[in-house]
């Protein structure tokens, strides 16, 4: 797992797809990528990693408080995830700073996603909750087309 600060300005790696939605002046975007070395398929075992960057784009600091994931593997939950922070943290977001994590999912089927919701606190004391885009974890050469 990896975490880090940059500015908002940073861009993200080349060619990896991203899912983003925009709550409450923050930013949640997820990139996931297939790991094959970590994948059994012959046991139905498909991995993904995913990147998540949240960047505060409004004008109140908040604190990722709590995490709550919801993990799909063919049509069907089979997680639910609930926590506090993320990667053992809970980070302090200024106007315009941006954290950013990597963290891995099993699904079952070679289609799933994962979705979820961050709930803050701003420096004020309100709390509110996050929306995590859903993404799709598809690995695509088991599909087949007729």
């Amino acid at each position: 797992m990896k975490d880090s600060r940059f500015s908002s300005e940073d861009t993200p790696l080349e060619g990896q797809e991203e899912y983003s939605q925009t709550t409450e002046g923050i930013e949640v975007t997820a990139s996931p990528t297939f790991l094959p070395e970590r994948s059994e398929k012959a046991k139905s075992l498909f991995a993904y990693s995913y990147r998540v960057r949240i960047v505060n784009t409004g004008d109140v600091t908040s604190q990722l408080i709590n995490r709550h994931w919801k993990v799909i593997s063919g049509g069907r939950q089979i997680a639910d995830v609930k926590g506090e922070g993320v990667i053992g943290e809970q980070p302090v977001l200024q106007p315009g700073e941006a954290f950013e994590y990597e963290s891995w999912t099993i699904v079952h089927d070679p289609i799933g996603s994962m979705l979820g919701t961050y709930t803050f606190v701003t420096e004020n004391g309100v709390f509110f909750d996050v929306t995590i885009p859903e993404f799709p974890l598809i690995h695509i050469s088991d599909m087949t087309v007729h």
